[in-house]
């Protein structure tokens, strides 16, 4: 196909419910998927819920959570301003685009499953057939999805996403508004789960699913793939 044009939607939610503590996008769960499309050739455009600058978590942005790509992103200026001039995603056309990734955060619990506009857009990339791609905490945003025939989007689909036991692993499981696994399970999905903070993808159709940040990587590569 032509150059792959593909969209990143982040989050807009930047605080752990009640608790008042910080959260956002983990940061390397967009600096790998983003740089594996940028080398890759793809035009990236990047949304969040309400444009702007998206919170980083700032747990991901500290000495221990850094790898190559998070490192390459702190030290890209032409980077970091795109990151802070994000497109609301209420501007954003599906049409524009062949593929959405959704990276996760734990802020993503709360403005993704929330934002009808989200749904909206991700129903009309559903509608078309194009790729959809989500990992860790983002498939939050495919639970208030429905298929055309009015049912849930996950019901009988392969699926992963944070597991309830790496929830529970990080002591959060009180804290989000609805444990992600189980949720999905709820809704029908055939939910795969593998070991707790290990890399696993799962592709069904146009839908490309990740575990945690360790399947960021992958599950870009996968997209690719998708689209080559």
């Amino acid at each position: 196909m032509a150059t792959p044009r593909i969209l990143m939607v982040l989050t807009s939610h930047d605080r752990l419910g009640k608790t008042g503590q910080p959260t956002g996008f983990w940061l390397e769960e967009f600096t790998s998927p983003y740089y594996a499309f940028m080398d890759a050739g793809a035009i990236v455009t990047l949304a969040s819920i309400q444009g702007g600058q998206p919170p980083i978590d700032p747990k991901s942005d500290q000495a221990d959570a850094q790898t190559e790509t998070t490192q390459r992103f702190l030290s890209n200026a032409v980077a970091q301003q795109a990151l802070a001039q994000t497109t609301p995603v209420s501007e954003v056309n599906a049409a524009d685009y062949d593929a959405i990734f959704l990276p996760g955060g734990h802020g993503t619990m709360w403005d993704f499953p929330s934002s009808a506009t989200l749904t909206n857009l991700l129903e009309a990339f559903n509608q078309s057939e194009k790729v959809i791609a989500a990992v860790c905490h983002a498939p939050a945003a495919l639970v208030t999805m429905k298929n055309a025939a009015g049912e849930p989007f996950v019901k009988g689909r392969r699926i992963t996403a944070f597991t309830d036991s790496e929830e529970r692993g990080v002591g959060l499981e009180t804290v989000v508004p609805f444990l992600l696994e189980s949720r999905l399970r709820e809704l029908g999905a055939q939910f795969e789960a593998g070991q707790d903070w290990g890399p696993l993808v799962q592709q069904d159709g146009n839908l490309i699913t990740g575990q945690n940040p360790a399947s960021s990587e992958p599950v870009a590569q996968s997209v690719l793939a998708a689209l080559s």
